[in-house]
């Protein structure tokens, strides 16, 4: 088996496999079929990926189909939606098309189908028609209508088309097998009855297709070489292949290809939900703004939060494409979209939750226009001037008056550096009555050479501009919020998914527009919100710098280890140790979980404590590799690169092994 060959996933393996077998590749064709009653969200994006990739690896065309054949909750606002969110991630369709396209197709098959005694009116009611279906493990009954004769079965169809009838009194069916194992090939409804304005039809029709029957077809019709689709219709995928298999006689002259359907796992993300019809009640209950809240697993909330097309197609390729069901970790999609934004975002300061900093050897009257580097990651960014002055805000927790050795942040009689200017020393603190702090007064140094352990973002005051920062959080708090069958999903809302806060930021964010993106030095990434005006700036949180839910996953403990004394808490550093040992065996996506690990666990580790492994072996790339991932967590906080780290990092840059040089190549 060749490399190409074993890089396949298996929808490929099967389309090469027809290719082999003598399907021209000229006739190669795929589709992308979303019913527009709601808008697009991430589990979509698996989809749209896998169709429109295959597309783009076989220069074959993807059409875009709209299965509208339920006006009762189809809407053109959905329409429009979904085209702005696929042309948004990136992909161009060949021809935008609708099943109600081929209502008059779908009707005088149906009639051919009657006339061949494969479809009946039945008149009962639905409720006694599902008695009737049987259960999986008791065969069905027929329904007495079911011999009615083609003549009679004929007229009653027409006059359903021509309105004669009420809703509910009628249904085509296809006559196969009440006994059939498969429950879905019980006699299945073709044509129902519904008295709605079709967004595109209008009122032209008042029997509509139900999905199965129109699904398949209209794949026949547009000639679409492989169906694919989801597993949950893995079972429907016999009826299928009969209806297909019927049409296939009738059309089989002008349209000679009949399409092969095959089944993928769909994309399954932790604290999320995926149901249209529950995504609606979140809209309509007002437990969100609207289907693009920043907070909607939907394309338009992720892209208004600030996710990029690049980072979920990014997403969509490391998760692959399987034929088992599996749950995502949603910790993989921020990471996609920490990685993404940390080459692209040009780096800002704002402060969030601001104390005051008074530095009293700095006159009064002065200010100066400082040079900082907008994006290290980016040697094309450039950089930008921003004010200092005598004034200036910083961070709440970054001051204490009283901290450890291992605080490296502001506290009485200590040092930091402000970025991109001077080093400060906190000499006393200003209380008002009730104890709290109103400002940290301090001196500066002009000497920028010494060496200290913490450094700081800051804003002056005098030239800050205030926005309105939104910060969120999950929209819920539970892994699996719909697979409780004894709870409503709504009970595990997390209360604290947004936070309000008003924020001081650098002079140079005035004029920014709507979309554009910044990391907030170190307090993540930010996007400039729809609703910011002019007079207004908002601000969403996209994403932090590091999974800050890591730490709040609850461990599971064994009843047998409650008697036994606690082992002494292995440090951060020995566990990024252990972690570096099998790095470079992991598969790509255990990796990324690992690095994941390694990042969370390198905010307690000291430079003190990581700089020994600069000197591990050559031959201990994994260990290299991790100590890595730990030094960039470092120098994002504030950690001044020297010699000892320059060095460390050439090396990497030079070895031989791939992984410990793409980590390199970055710094």
């Amino acid at each position: 088996m060749s490399e190409d060959t074993r890089a396949l996933n298996f929808i490929e393996h099967i389309i090469e496999e027809d290719l082999a077998n003598g399907l021209s590749k000229d006739k190669l064709r795929f589709r992308f079929p979303p019913e527009p009653n709601g808008y697009l969200h991430i589990g979509h994006t698996k989809a749209i990926g896998i169709s429109f990739g295959l597309g783009e690896k076989y220069n074959a065309p993807v059409n875009l189909r709209f299965d509208d054949t339920n006006p009762a909750k189809e809407e053109q606002e959905y329409v429009d939606a979904i085209k702005k969110d696929i042309a948004w991630l990136g992909y161009q369709w060949e021809n935008e098309l609708y099943s109600s396209d081929y209502f008059q197709k779908l009707y005088d098959w149906a009639i051919q189908m009657i006339k061949d005694g494969k479809a009946y009116v039945d008149s009962q009611s639905s409720e006694v028609m599902r008695e009737q279906k049987g259960t999986p493990t008791q065969v069905g009954t027929n329904s007495p209508y079911r011999d009615r004769s083609i003549e009679e079965n004929l007229e009653l169809f027409e006059g359903m088309k021509a309105g004669k009838f009420p809703a509910g009194t009628h249904l085509l069916r296809a006559k196969i097998d009440m006994e059939d194992p498969n429950m879905l090939m019980r006699d299945p409804i073709m044509y129902r009855i519904m008295y709605a304005h079709h967004h595109r039809t209008g009122d032209d029709w008042c029997i509509y297709p139900m999905y199965d029957w129109t699904h398949g077809e209209s794949d026949y019709l547009e000639q679409i070489s492989h169906s694919l689709c989801s597993l949950e219709f893995k079972p429907h995928r016999k009826l299928y292949d009969w209806f297909r298999d019927n049409v296939y006689e009738y059309s089989k002259d002008n349209y000679p290809l009949p399409p092969k359907q095959r089944e993928f796992a769909r994309l399954n993300l932790s604290y999320t939900i995926m149901s249209k019809r529950k995504l609606l009640r979140l809209v309509e209950d007002g437990v969100v703004s609207g289907w693009d809240d920043p907070r909607m697993p939907t394309i338009s909330g992720l892209r208004r939060r600030g996710y990029t097309p690049n980072s979920i197609r990014k997403f969509i390729e490391k998760v692959g494409v399987a034929k088992r069901e599996n749950v995502i970790d949603v910790s993989l999609l921020e990471f996609c979209i920490r990685e993404d934004l940390n080459k692209t975002a040009n780096r800002v300061m704002a402060v969030l939750d601001p104390i005051k900093v008074v530095i009293t050897n700095y006159p009064e009257d002065k200010e100066e226009w400082l040079e900082a580097e907008n994006n290290q990651e980016d040697e094309s960014a450039g950089f930008r001037k921003v004010p200092f002055s005598r004034e200036i805000y910083i961070e709440r927790e970054d001051f204490k008056e009283e901290a450890g050795n291992k605080f490296f942040r502001l506290k009485l009689g200590g040092e930091v550096r402000l970025k991109n200017a001077y080093i400060i020393k906190a000499n006393e603190v200003r209380k008002d009555q009730n104890g709290d702090i109103l400002e940290v007064q301090c001196t500066y140094d002009e000497d920028t050479s010494k060496k200290v352990k913490g450094t700081l973002h800051w804003v002056s005051i005098k030239h800050a501009i205030t926005a309105e920062i939104r910060e969120y959080d999950r929209l819920f708090n539970d892994e699996a919020p719909d697979s409780h069958g004894d709870k409503d999903f709504m009970e595990f809302l997390n209360p604290n998914s947004l936070t309000i806060k008003t924020g001081y930021l650098e002079p140079s964010l005035a004029d920014v527009k709507v979309g554009e993106q910044f990391q907030f030095q170190r307090l993540g990434y930010f996007n400039v919100d729809d609703d910011s005006t002019a007079d207004k700036l908002v601000f969403n949180k996209t994403v932090g710098l590091r999974d800050s839910w890591a730490k709040q996953k609850p461990k599971p403990q064994s009843n047998q280890n409650q008697n036994k004394p606690q082992q002494q808490k292995r440090s951060a550093i020995s566990v990024i140790q252990q972690f570096g040992k099998k790095y470079t065996n992991l598969p790509e996506e255990k990796q990324l979980k690992t690095k994941t690990e390694i990042q969370e666990l390198a905010k307690d580790v000291t430079y003190d404590e990581l700089e020994p492994l600069f000197g591990t072996a050559v031959k201990k790339a994994g260990t290299r590799v991790a100590t890595l991932i730990a030094l960039k967590v470092l120098l994002k906080n504030g950690l001044e690169r020297n010699e000892a780290i320059d060095e460390f990092i050439e090396k990497a840059k030079e070895d031989k092994n791939a992984i410990l040089v793409t980590e390199a190549s970055d710094l």
